[in-house]
């Protein structure tokens, strides 16, 4: 049930964090600039936040590394992923964007709610375009 919820952002060249080893792994590298998304099954996961990052990250700059935690599911990567930002309340879906190791932006669940996926990605392109070096494959 939940694989192409999944597949919907590991197709666009998100890399999927299962464990709490794999979070830590990828937020390690402290260096350039990182996107960390929390995915969810909710309405507002499926209408607004995935089809958002996968426009955001076929446009333009984008981070150079993008991952992923499921929340529900995969419950031990999904703490530590929130363990990283203890000031922020638990959200899902949500989007966390980091430049050397410092996040620099969070985008919980209430600004995801009642806004369509364009709005979600030119949010995320704003981002992309103040920190960002990389730029999409065309």
């Amino acid at each position: 049930m939940i694989r192409p919820m999944r597949e919907e952002l590991t197709s666009a060249g998100v890399q999927e964090l299962r464990t709490a080893q794999d979070v830590d792994a990828f937020l390690a590298e402290k260096s350039g600039t990182a996107m960390l998304v929390v995915n969810s099954v909710c309405g507002c996961a499926a209408g607004m936040a995935r089809p958002g990052i996968r426009h955001a990250l076929a446009h333009g700059k984008r981070p150079d590394r993008v991952g992923t935690v499921f929340a529900g599911q995969d419950l031990e990567a999904t703490a530590r992923a929130r363990s990283y930002f203890q000031d922020i309340p638990p959200s899902s879906p949500s989007i966390a964007f980091l430049k050397d190791g410092e996040l620099v932006y969070f985008m919980p669940r209430h600004r995801i709610e009642g806004r369509n996926a364009e709005a979600v990605a030119g949010d995320l392109m704003a981002v992309f375009e103040e920190h960002c070096a990389v730029t999409a494959a065309s």
